[in-house]
């Protein structure tokens, strides 16, 4: 159908793809309160965010 209806075949395509899942930002926030502990509380954002970055590349 989506020659008769080329508008609504692209909104679909766009609203399909979606991710239905929060399961990501569950990881990233799992990933954050292991580097944000009571031992390490005092990091700096600019610290924190470098250290997730690494973190990450090295998943």
């Amino acid at each position: 159908h989506s020659a008769e209806y080329p508008g609504l075949a692209r909104m679909a395509m766009d609203y399909l793809a979606i991710q239905g899942s929060a399961t990501a930002v569950e990881r990233v926030w799992s990933s954050a309160s292991n580097t944000d502990t009571r031992n390490r509380n005092r990091l700096s954002p600019t610290r924190f965010e470098a250290l997730q970055f690494l973190k990450a590349g090295f998943r």
